[in-house]
C-alpha cells in the first residue's frame, strides 16, 4: 500500500547582500522539513528579478543592504495585490517598529538562533495556511535595556498616547513604542481594541467593570480606573451591549 502523500514545503526566497550570511540562513532553512525549496538573492533589485518569474510563499530579507534595502523591497511588494509573508533577518534592533507598521511576519536578530528560526517559520506557515487571519496574536517589538523584546497583544490590557508614541500597558510592566495611537486603533480595531478617550485605546476583553458618577463615564482595566471621553460614551456602551449579549464571560 502506498503512503499517503505530504503536503510539499514552502518555497521561500532568501535575501542578503553578505553571501556567508546568505548560504548560512539558506542552510538552515533547508534542513527545516516545513521548506521545501530556498532560493536566494544578493540584492533587493535580484530579489525583484526573481519575483518577476518565481512565485514563492514567504521571504527572508535582510535589512541593511546597499541599494534597495530590505525594508525598501517589503514596501514594493506591499503594493502587490497578493501579499507574500515577510520575514526580517537583521544584525540590527532599530528597525523593529518599521517591520511591525509593514506587517512583518517575523523580526529575527543575527546570529539566528535555531529556536527563533523554527519559530518563524511556523508563523509563516500559519499565515499561509490561514489558520492566524483574522484572529492573529500579533507581536510588538519593545526595547528594553537595549535588546529588542516581543509583547503579544493579547496581554494588552490598554494603551496610552504619548505624542507621537504609545505606551502599552500590561498586567506587570508598560513599554513605549514609536507607534503613534490612530496607527494601531486602525490595526487592532478588529482584535477588540476600542477607542475610548482621545488618548486611550483599550483592550474590551480586559475591561472588569464601568462606572458612572455625575454623568461621567470610566471604566476599570485592572484596578486602573480609564475615564471615557463623552464623544466615545454611547459607542463603547453599545459595544458592551453587544458583547453581553453574544454571551462575553
Amino acid at each position: 500500500m502506498s503512503s499517503p502523500e505530504t503536503a510539499p514545503g514552502l518555497r521561500v526566497l532568501v535575501v542578503d547582500d553578505e553571501v556567508p550570511a546568505l548560504e548560512e540562513l539558506a542552510f538552515l532553512l533547508g534542513r527545516d522539513h516545513r521548506i521545501g525549496e530556498v532560493l536566494t538573492s544578493s540584492s533587493g533589485t535580484g530579489a525583484l528579478r526573481v519575483l518577476e518569474s518565481e512565485q514563492v510563499d514567504a521571504l527572508f530579507l535582510d535589512i541593511a543592504m546597499p541599494g534597495l534595502s530590505g525594508l525598501d523591497l517589503a514596501r514594493v511588494l506591499a503594493r502587490f495585490r497578493t501579499h507574500t509573508p515577510v520575514v526580517f533577518v537583521t544584525a540590527h534592533d532599530d528597525h523593529a517598529v518599521d517591520a511591525f507598521e509593514l506587517h512583518a511576519v517575523d523580526y529575527l536578530l543575527k546570529p539566528v538562533r535555531d529556536d527563533r528560526l523554527a519559530e518563524a517559520v511556523r508563523r509563516v506557515v500559519d499565515t499561509t495556511s490561514g489558520d492566524e487571519a483574522g484572529d492573529e496574536d500579533e507581536t510588538i517589538p519593545v526595547e528594553l535595556g537595549g535588546v529588542t523584546r516581543f509583547v503579544s497583544r493579547s496581554d494588552i490590557r490598554y494603551v496610552e498616547a504619548q505624542g507621537d508614541y504609545a505606551r502599552l500597558h500590561t498586567a506587570d510592566d508598560s513599554h513605549l513604542v514609536r507607534i503613534p495611537l490612530t496607527t494601531l486603533e486602525e490595526r487592532w480595531k478588529d482584535a477588540g481594541f476600542l477607542r475610548i478617550h482621545r488618548s486611550l485605546l483599550v483592550s474590551i476583553d480586559h475591561i472588569d467593570e464601568t462606572r458612572s458618577e455625575h454623568g461621567r463615564y470610566s471604566v476599570v482595566v485592572d484596578g486602573t480606573v480609564l475615564r471615557v471621553a463623552r464623544r466615545h460614551t454611547r459607542h463603547l456602551r453599545d459595544v458592551l451591549v453587544r458583547q453581553a449579549r453574544l454571551g462575553r464571560p
